[in-house]
């Protein structure tokens, strides 16, 4: 009995840690830092001649300012201008086009947050045993794979090569009889 008792006790206790991650379907009140609030600076630059320096604009942007969406944009070959009211560029009209032709709902960003956790809130199970129910909730959401790729296999169309299932990489290693 003291045995069976110890075991509830440290069971209790193992519940209480906090595994705080990315999928944790609660809101995380926390008081720590944010470590992507945190952007490193620009080096500073001196040209080399002082006269072609701008007039300080209080309260205005400063040339060594972190530019994220500028810098990811840059970074993934767009132009940094884009998104900041710039023109869509001409060889994008027909993508853009293609993707708005049922129109765009205003406030979609807002909207499936709100269905998110309506729909997180409404899930049922115990909440007491575990935190994170993210696989557990939007497991009839989820879409296998192996499953989608033998399907599209049997209807003949050319599917890129996929790693084997974890089932049948055990069948091939010998791990499963």
């Amino acid at each position: 009995m003291r045995a069976l008792m110890g075991l509830v006790v440290l069971v209790a206790l193992a519940g209480c840690g906090n595994r705080n991650g990315l999928h944790e379907t609660y809101d995380n009140r926390s008081e720590g830092p944010d470590e992507f609030a945190v952007l490193p600076a620009r080096p500073l630059e001196v040209p080399k001649t002082l006269n072609v320096l701008p007039p300080p604009t209080p309260g205005g942007a400063n040339r060594t300012d972190a530019t994220p969406r500028a810098d990811a944009v840059l970074a993934l070959g767009g132009t940094p201008n884009a998104g900041a009211g710039a023109p869509i560029p001409a060889a994008d009209n027909a993508l853009v086009a293609s993707a708005t032709r049922y129109g765009v709902p205003q406030g979609i960003r807002t909207q499936l947050a709100q269905e998110d956790a309506d729909f997180r809130s409404r899930a049922p199970g115990l909440r007491l045993l575990t935190r994170n129910r993210y696989y557990t909730l939007y497991r009839q959401q989820t879409l296998d794979a192996y499953a989608e790729q033998e399907r599209f296999s049997q209807l003949g169309v050319g599917v890129p090569s996929a790693s084997p299932s974890p089932e049948r990489r055990r069948r091939l290693f010998g791990l499963v009889n």
